[in-house]
């Protein structure tokens, strides 16, 4: 069954341009900003769009990504509310590729099957579970795949050409190459190394690669996007959504077009490789 994560793939790759994807946490810093900056990102030129599930212990999240869940819950957000925000969205855009990214425990508390029912009918093309291995694929891998949702598995500079094929046996949708050792932005992405290991990788996937953490820059999603099949930014558009809030944290009149002109900036960069190529 394909999905619009794989429709949307297969457009670009017609085009002959890598994806821009970008990332905000859900709710933050409160459920109607963060709907209207959802709805903002395709206009500014997101291809896809990762929505990050909220929750108290995010292990492999940096300082800026965690406020933003922090923030997010104290405004009351839920897994329930995320799904919410989900079907809201698709009430004016059935087409932007959406992927919900969170850890296991919140899926597990709301349920696997009813989570999975749930997020399907929300409008939600996939799952990135960062705190699942394969090792655990029969606790909602499968299943998601079951349901029709793509699960998008992360590689990292650790894993090896022994622990690869582990890693892309049950993914699909596209594969998330983590370009730096560490948290969410810790380090800037070299684009060298990045090729090299997305070269590396595609020896054992057809699947599209996108590079995500270290990139920040309309620049480095350029240099980023010469080298694979999307960039990834998160923590650059979390900041200037951060930067734009009030001495309380609470959104500002600045607070969407913030994130939406960071988004565009970004989306021009990577749209800047594919005429470099021509």
């Amino acid at each position: 069954m394909t999905t619009r994560i794989d429709t949307r793939f297969a457009e670009l790759k017609k085009q002959g341009r890598s994806a821009f994807v970008t990332y905000v946490m859900a709710g933050d810093p409160d459920l109607t900003t963060s709907l209207n900056i959802v709805k903002a990102l395709p206009k500014a030129g997101a291809d896809v769009i990762e929505l990050g599930i909220p929750f108290t212990d995010p292990m492999a999240d940096g300082p800026s990504i965690q406020a933003a869940g922090l923030r997010a819950l104290k405004a009351g957000m839920t897994l329930k509310k995320t799904l919410g925000l989900v079907r809201d969205f698709r009430k004016d855009d059935n087409v932007t590729p959406l992927v919900l990214m969170g850890y296991y425990n919140p899926i597990y508390i709301y349920g696997v099957d009813k989570f999975l029912a749930d997020a399907k009918s929300a409008g939600v093309d996939g799952l990135i579970i960062v705190d699942l291995p394969p090792e655990e694929d029969d606790e909602l891998c499968i299943p998601a795949l079951k349901a029709g949702l793509n699960f998008i598995r992360l590689a990292t500079p650790t894993t090896d050409d022994k622990r690869l094929p582990a890693v892309l046996a049950n993914t699909s949708g596209f594969v998330y190459y983590v370009s730096i050792a560490g948290i969410t932005g810790a380090a800037a992405a070299d684009a060298n190394v990045v090729g090299e290991a997305v070269a590396r990788i595609k020896r054992h996937t057809k699947l599209p690669i996108c590079v995500g953490f270290g990139i920040r820059t309309p620049e480095a999603a350029r240099a980023i996007a010469e080298k694979a099949d999307g960039s990834v930014v998160g923590t650059a558009l979390v900041d200037a959504l951060k930067n734009s809030l009030d001495a309380e944290g609470r959104a500002t009149a600045k607070t969407v077009n913030a994130v939406a002109e960071l988004t565009a900036a970004l989306a021009q960069g990577v749209k800047g490789a594919q005429q470099a190529a021509e």
